[in-house]
């Protein structure tokens, strides 16, 4: 049974992917972000293991549109599983070692909508807000929203 999970540890400007064949590491290379998605696109496909951090739901979403079957694995498992000092490299190592795990939890993460209906949400919780502000400062203001 040939098994390959990749494991990638997302940062800013470079993303650490770890990749391993039948247990057995393979590569665990740096890619910049236009180069990973290009990887993505042009691989077949692959498990591929995401640490949660701001940016996973998204690149959870690509590989998702490129077919692959992607997962998000929790930050503090990792930590647990990581058994060299923390690296890039021993990060996303230790998310394939935390994968392999029996029983391992991965989380469900954000489809598309939900990330844009909490923008909306906050949206509307700050314009409430500025609304009450706008009220208690001047009374005026108040007696014509009565009055309306």
């Amino acid at each position: 049974m040939n098994t390959t999970i990749v494991g990638v540890d997302l940062a800013k400007e470079v993303f650490q992917v770890c990749i391993v064949e039948d247990e057995k590491v393979s590569s665990n290379a740096k890619m910049s972000p236009a180069n990973f998605e290009h990887w993505l696109f042009n691989t077949s496909l692959l498990t591929i293991v995401f640490e949660i951090c701001g940016a996973s739901n998204y690149w959870k979403q690509r590989a998702l549109k490129y077919g692959h079957s992607a997962q998000l694995i929790s930050a503090r498992l990792v930590a647990t599983v990581r058994q060299n000092p923390k690296s890039a490299q021993n990060d996303a190592l230790a998310i394939v070692q935390a994968a392999f795990l029996p029983e391992v939890n991965f989380v469900s993460g954000k489809n598309v909508e939900q990330p844009q209906m909490r923008s909306i949400l906050r949206l509307r919780e700050l314009s409430v807000k500025h609304k009450v502000a706008s009220i208690t400062r001047s009374p005026r203001s108040y007696l014509s929203l009565i009055l309306e």
